[in-house]
């Protein structure tokens, strides 16, 4: 019988949209400690580079690859530029949300184009970066992870088209992990809680979110985004978690009681 660990890992090659902020700048910048190449997929080539630069200062390669993730054709080109540069992908973690995730706002005042957006940034990229990236996948036996959100579990008054798309995204790698394993591929999400920009606007829009969140925190705190979000992602991607799929790992301080 053989073990492997982290440290075994070769150079994994990881693609994460959404990672010039917040949640995914932690994932890719705890990635980078593990000495992986990781493609920051986002629309902002200032702040997609410099986080590529905070990789660099690491044992990882860090590169900035621009990306819409609405756009399927823009996602399949994002994944050949990986592919071109890295010869292969071992893992995709889909982080994007909506600009519109944090704004509370009762459901029968969404525009439809606003809900649209939901779908498309949460979704429509999720079907993109599947079909894109399943065969380099495949041939790496590699992963999808999901950024999800408690949200997705227990509803949340005021975000329902946030609560929505969440859910589905969680339903979508349930399916897809019984559907790829036979591929050797995992899929599985995380449900975090942790400091960002888009929590920080959450809290300024509602004044009582901070409170009601952080009051039901046994741990007391929100989450640091590379040390506790981005090093739980890294443990899915890594040969550490070869037998683990179609799992939802809840990284919220034990925050959300549901699974």
């Amino acid at each position: 019988m053989t073990t492997q660990s982290a440290t075994a890992d070769p150079r994994k090659t990881i693609l994460v949209t959404g990672a010039t902020g917040g949640v995914g700048r932690g994932i890719a910048l705890a990635c980078g400690e593990a000495g992986w190449n990781v493609w920051i997929a986002a629309r902002r080539a200032k702040e997609g580079g410099e986080v590529a630069d905070e990789i660099n200062a690491t044992p990882g390669r860090g590169h900035f690859v621009r990306c819409d993730v609405g756009d399927p054709d823009s996602v399949g080109a994002a994944i050949d530029a990986v592919l071109d540069g890295d010869g292969r992908l071992d893992g995709i973690v889909h982080n994007a949300t909506s600009g519109l995730s944090p704004v509370p706002i009762p459901l029968h005042e969404v525009s439809l184009a606003d809900f649209q957006n939901h779908v498309d940034v949460a979704l429509r990229a999720l079907h993109s970066l599947a079909c894109k990236g399943f065969a380099s996948l495949k041939a790496s036996r590699g992963s999808l992870l999901l950024m999800t959100s408690e949200a997705g579990f227990e509803g949340k008054a005021k975000l329902a088209p946030y609560a929505g798309v969440k859910g589905a995204q969680r339903g979508f790698a349930r399916a897809l992990a019984r559907e790829w394993g036979r591929d050797g591929i995992r899929v599985n999400s995380i449900a975090p809680l942790a400091s960002t920009p888009a929590m920080e606007r959450a809290f300024e829009l509602d004044e009582a979110m901070a409170s009601r969140i952080l009051g039901r925190n046994p741990l007391g705190r929100l989450g640091d985004s590379t040390d506790d979000i981005g090093r739980a992602a890294r443990f899915l991607l890594s040969d550490d978690a070869l037998y683990v799929t179609g799992h939802t790992l809840m990284v919220d301080g034990g925050s959300c009681p549901a699974i």
